[in-house]
């Protein structure tokens, strides 16, 4: 288990009688028209354009700016084009703030006969994260993931910044939604 995060994005495409331009949707398996998928029936198509595995600090991006801080397990919530351009200004200035520098990071823990241990190992952390810590603070959670500002926080931070530059760049159709599950 663990914090695994979606960008939706649905296209209404239901065909009414008074419609001017009419949508063609065929679903096929294997090259083949699958029969029990009725076109007539269909009226959205979801495309999954955004994944992010115990990101939190983007999940709490959302919780806070998106949903309201009602942090729900498996909610769906509309995400404007404003909404990225405003997470998307914040990944810039974090990766532009972020020098990664070589040390020991945390990667998980490890029972012993006194408690909980870490269980480091060769990598790299950001050396000042005080900008981070402003603009993405991480957060945490049953099966969040680290807090660390290391190496895996920055690369999340990057692969957001990549997911929102596609959306950003597509044409503006479409609705765009945020779910997360743990």
């Amino acid at each position: 288990m663990g914090l695994d995060m979606y960008l939706t994005k649905k296209h209404y495409v239901k065909n009414w009688e008074h419609s001017k331009e009419k949508f063609q949707v065929t679903v096929k398996k294997d090259g083949k028209i699958i029969k029990a998928i009725k076109p007539e029936r269909i009226s959205y198509i979801i495309e999954e354009v955004g994944y992010w595995r115990k990101a939190n600090a983007i999940h709490q991006w959302f919780v806070d700016n998106v949903q309201s801080g009602d942090d729900d397990n498996a909610g769906e919530h509309y995400v404007s084009r404003e909404n990225l351009k405003e997470l998307l200004g914040l990944c810039n200035k974090v990766i532009e703030a972020s020098e990664l520098v070589e040390g020991k990071i945390q990667n998980g823990s490890r029972s012993t006969k006194t408690g909980w241990e870490p269980i480091m190992e060769d990598g790299k952390y950001i050396k000042d994260p005080s900008v981070a810590k402003e603009l993405l603070p991480t957060t945490q959670g049953f099966f969040f993931g680290s807090t660390d500002y290391d190496e895996y926080y920055l690369q999340n931070i990057e692969n957001t910044k990549e997911i929102i530059d596609g959306l950003l760049a597509e044409e503006d159709d479409g609705d765009i939604y945020y779910q997360a599950s743990w």
